[in-house]
């Protein structure tokens, strides 16, 4: 008997310590329902890591890591590291529903949300046979409410996997996967800033039509010759002005301007970013290692920030989301103002024709401004961000080498 009572005292014990809920490990299938009724699909991979479960994000190449998973019961929370956006999840028979939500200035953008594991594929899981194979430079027009854009879009198609991107004067697409299915392309993007969803006709295999990207369309033609305006030509100074003149505050709250001692006789980058940008993203992560780089040669770095909102506080815990995700080492300045254009363009009144974030200020030992690079193009566009790597570590190297 008294064997037996110690059973039950131990089974009782062990009944009360049940394990704590976890994500079934491998590849999900997560689906965005989007505002028009279409739906998004992108693939995660969930990892037991040091003891906790985190995913990471899968488009094309990409893998973006998210550590900040969180069980209660059958509740989920993710909350994305950038763009302060975040899931909010029930878990019911190994998958997952709920809610997107995307944290605006003066509202929540909210999409439906439902994931499965074990599922690979990103649209199809049997795709019929590839109509065409679209490798290759693409000259692309988009058009929204009746103004046309044009884009520069590059894919890479193995079978019916086909992964590129776009690029236009403000920046790129980032990394967008997709699948080719019989005569329809298939594109989509997420990465918790980003929600891209393309699809289009191939008429063939130089030809797409009748594409649409949300509300608006979008069409190419094969063109390995196409190019967009040299990225140093669209913003400048206005005329009279050699110089960029600013004081905002650091997250720390401490004014810092470029008349200050750290900046004297040194190259300086400006930065002209957002924690909401994606593009900004990628841009930092380039210049967090070329100011590893630069520092000791005489360069200093020192990011604008334009928010979304002018909330000193909320602008201090986004921006600060972003300098642990990098380990930013120079410093990143809230200028109080939002990422609306006009806004900019108010914030430093001698910049003429502010086009798009990340814009990038090169200034020389004099102080005066060299060159102003609109957009970026991120390490989803290949060759490209090679060419400006090279391109911008070049002008870097001669602007050091002046006396």
């Amino acid at each position: 008997m008294k064997r037996i009572g110690l059973l039950l005292l131990i089974a009782a014990i062990c009944g009360c310590t049940s394990a704590p809920p976890k994500l079934t490990t491998g590849i999900w299938r997560g689906v965005l329902k989007m505002k028009t009724g279409d739906e998004l699909p992108f693939n995660f991979e969930v990892k037991d890591t040091a003891g906790k479960q985190e995913i990471a994000i899968i488009n094309g190449a990409e893998h973006f890591r998210v550590p900040d998973v969180r069980m209660d019961g059958d509740s989920v929370f993710i909350k994305m590291p950038l763009f302060d956006s975040e899931f909010k999840l029930k878990q019911q028979d190994g998958k997952l529903e709920g809610k997107w939500i995307k944290h605006l200035a003066q509202k929540d953008n909210v999409l439906a949300f439902t994931a499965t594991p074990g599922q690979p594929y990103r649209f199809f899981e049997s795709p019929d046979k590839p109509a065409a194979n679209l490798s290759g430079r693409w000259s692309a027009v988009f058009t929204s409410d009746g103004v046309r854009d044009t884009t520069i879009g590059e894919f890479k198609q193995a079978g019916n996997k086909i992964t590129g991107t776009f690029l236009t004067t403000t920046g790129d697409y980032r990394y967008l996967e997709g699948a080719v299915n019989a005569d329809k392309l298939y594109l989509s993007c997420f990465d918790g800033g980003h929600a891209f969803l393309f699809t289009a006709n191939i008429k063939d295999s130089v030809n797409i039509d009748n594409g649409k990207f949300g509300a608006d369309s979008w069409e190419a033609v094969k063109n390995e010759q196409a190019k967009l305006p040299d990225a140093y030509s669209l913003t400048a100074l206005k005329p009279g002005y050699k110089k960029l003149a600013f004081t905002f505050k650091d997250i720390n709250g401490n004014k810092v301007s470029l008349t200050d001692d750290r900046f004297k006789g040194k190259v300086v980058i400006v930065q002209f970013m957002g924690s909401w940008c994606p593009n900004c993203m990628d841009e930092t992560a380039y210049l967090v290692n070329y100011y590893k780089k630069y520092h000791p040669k005489g360069v200093e770095i020192v990011g604008l920030a334009y928010e979304r909102t002018t909330d000193f506080a909320r602008s201090q815990k986004t921006l600060m989301q972003l300098k642990n995700r990098f380990n930013v080492p120079y410093p990143l300045l809230i200028t109080g103002f939002t990422n609306n254009k006009d806004e900019t363009a108010k914030s430093l009144p001698m910049l003429a024709n502010f086009v798009a974030f990340p814009t990038t200020v090169i200034i020389d030992k004099k102080g005066d401004v060299r060159k102003i690079h609109t957009g970026y193009s991120g390490p989803g566009t290949g060759e490209h961000y090679i060419a400006f790597v090279n391109e911008f570590e070049k002008l870097t190297d001669d602007l050091l080498a002046e006396k």
